[in-house]
């Protein structure tokens, strides 16, 4: 496979956006490793919640209840989470202070289910995602997919962004792209897909020693 220099994406993404001083101020950057740990896990929890709810919906509406999502849910405390009963559920669930919506409820129970599992076998949840290593990224969100709660699709990666952690995003522009350059040819949730997709990033990160944050935004930018 041959990729596109990753300085030409650059540079067609600065041309479309006013320079690369406006670029670099557009881009945002990971956190470190040992930021990264310094995370409390129900602030993981309620990323994860915030996500999940945000999905099919306006964020700025679930932004402006998510006071009453905090107030409700004890601020996403993991063991008091795992204490709820199932009736309680039930009555958080028909809570006036949060959005209604049982199943997108149900997964805080859930994920913080995963998240103490994690903290089992790492000490903490932020422990366990930031020494994943960034170069099979696609791994932890198989991991997601698969021990959370509706954190598929695009949902587990927006979290690690939101939450600092060094991933690319399928998102439609990035797929766009892959699929021009004929990097991906399947379904964007495939592994075939994601497995071309974090090949081609790893090339670009050793090749620009950006990180794959960056290096995902620039593509994004450098077509629209």
């Amino acid at each position: 496979m041959t990729y596109e220099l990753f300085q030409s994406i650059y540079d067609r993404a600065a041309l479309r956006h006013g320079g690369s001083t406006q670029l670099e101020q557009r881009l945002s950057r990971p956190l470190s490793t040992s930021q990264l740990s310094q995370h409390t896990d129900d602030r993981w929890l309620a990323a994860f919640t915030q996500k999940v709810f945000q999905s099919g919906i306006n964020w700025q509406v679930v932004r402006n209840k998510w006071p009453g999502f905090e107030t409700v849910f004890f601020e996403f405390d993991i063991e008091k989470m795992l204490l709820i009963h199932d009736e309680m559920w039930e009555e958080k669930a028909k809570d006036v202070r949060i959005i209604r919506n049982f199943g997108k409820v149900m997964t805080i129970r859930e994920n913080a289910l995963m998240i103490n599992e994690c903290q089992a076998s790492h000490g903490s949840f932020s422990n366990f995602v930031a020494k994943w290593p960034n170069d099979d990224i696609i791994g932890l969100w198989a991991y997601l997919k698969k021990h959370g709660a509706r954190l598929g699709g695009n949902t587990g990666p927006y979290t690690l962004r939101a939450m600092g952690k060094d991933t690319f995003m399928l998102t439609r522009d990035v797929e766009g792209y892959l699929r021009q350059h004929e990097i991906i040819t399947t379904g964007r949730d495939t592994q075939s897909a994601w497995k071309a997709a974090q090949a081609a990033f790893n090339h670009w990160h050793k090749e620009s020693g950006r990180s794959y944050t960056e290096i995902s935004q620039c593509i994004a930018l450098s077509i629209n």
